[in-house]
């Protein structure tokens, strides 16, 4: 038999001073309750209770287990509360994983917003790019800004990226403006060293033709985010997520250019090992994400005039 359930029966005997009495308020029968309490007797090696005709007691052993018992229950009804607090209310730590630019520029802003709502949780943000294994390295979920690799991760879409071609006002000046991608190998291209094939820009035209440019230039870089400051410094046209440029694209430091060959747009997901039992933590900082970010991010108001700061800046 179940020890926990023996116990239970137990307390509620010594309470009601009776077994028919603890058996009705359990939904037992007398002989089944009867037998909880005496397979706790044999476990235990003590006898319990006193038991007469009329009159049922505990022995001086069965107090002292009785008030254990109920130290007992009370702290698993504690623990029982506190756990399913933890899936209804939000609260405890949030691990999260990202890509360390949309951490940095787009995740810390949401955090902040996040926690103000939600001031019970505790977010810990690791910014290291590529995948990694939610389960084995212990995250409650991750930011996908690539193709998904993990078919079992569950993955909620929570906006969408473009790739644009862009440059710094005072490169267009000395170099001039590329009207077709073809143009783009007459001009100093910075290429990201981390994303093979590194040399390579692909771009569709309107009609959905694809094309892919073979280009050079006088920097690679294995990080994103120095070729896009070296691309506002002047030095080039770089290819780069709008995540990224956005917002230099709005504010004027960069230009885009060859927008009626702009790839298609990558989808970004929260990704997070299981659905069932969804902590309310991970459920709320998701639903916040999508609101946040869908249906078009502000990320991609680079094509309209600046009207103040960014939504998520």
């Amino acid at each position: 038999m179940d020890k926990l359930t023996s116990m239970v029966v137990f307390t509620k005997v010594a309470k009601a001073g009776s077994f028919a009495a603890a058996a009705k308020e359990l939904g037992l029968s007398r002989a089944m309750a009867t037998k909880h309490v005496m397979q706790l007797e044999n476990s235990l090696g003590v006898r319990l209770l006193n038991r007469t005709t009329r009159h049922l007691s505990l022995t001086e052993v069965g107090m002292v287990y009785l008030e254990r018992c109920l130290q007992i229950l009370d702290d698993l009804e504690e623990t029982e509360l506190a756990v399913t607090r933890l899936q209804t209310e939000p609260r405890g730590t949030l691990k999260l994983n990202a890509a360390p630019f949309f951490g940095a520029y787009h995740l810390a802003p949401a955090i902040a917003a996040y926690l103000e709502i939600y001031p019970d949780v505790n977010v810990e943000l690791v910014l290291q790019a590529g995948y990694v294994d939610l389960v084995e390295e212990g995250f409650d979920l991750a930011i996908h800004l690539d193709e998904l690799r993990d078919s079992s991760l569950i993955a909620r879409k929570l906006g969408t990226s473009q790739r644009i071609v862009c440059g710094a006002p005072s490169y267009f000046e000395k170099r001039g403006v590329p009207k077709t991608p073809e143009d783009l190998k007459k001009h100093n291209c910075l290429s990201n060293s981390s994303l093979p094939p590194r040399d390579q820009w692909q771009f569709v035209s309107q009609d959905g033709k694809s094309t892919v440019i073979k280009v050079s230039g006088t920097l690679e870089a294995s990080s994103a985010d120095a070729l896009r400051m070296a691309a506002i410094s002047g030095l080039g046209l770089v290819l780069l997520p709008t995540y990224m440029v956005g917002q230099d694209i709005r504010k004027g430091r960069l230009q885009a250019v060859l927008t009626d060959y702009v790839p298609a747009a990558a989808d970004i997901h929260a990704v997070y090992p299981h659905r069932k039992h969804l902590s309310a933590k991970v459920r709320t900082f998701v639903d916040f994400l999508h609101e946040r970010f869908h249906p078009t991010p502000y990320w991609e108001e680079w094509m309209h005039p600046e009207s103040g700061e960014m939504g998520g800046q």
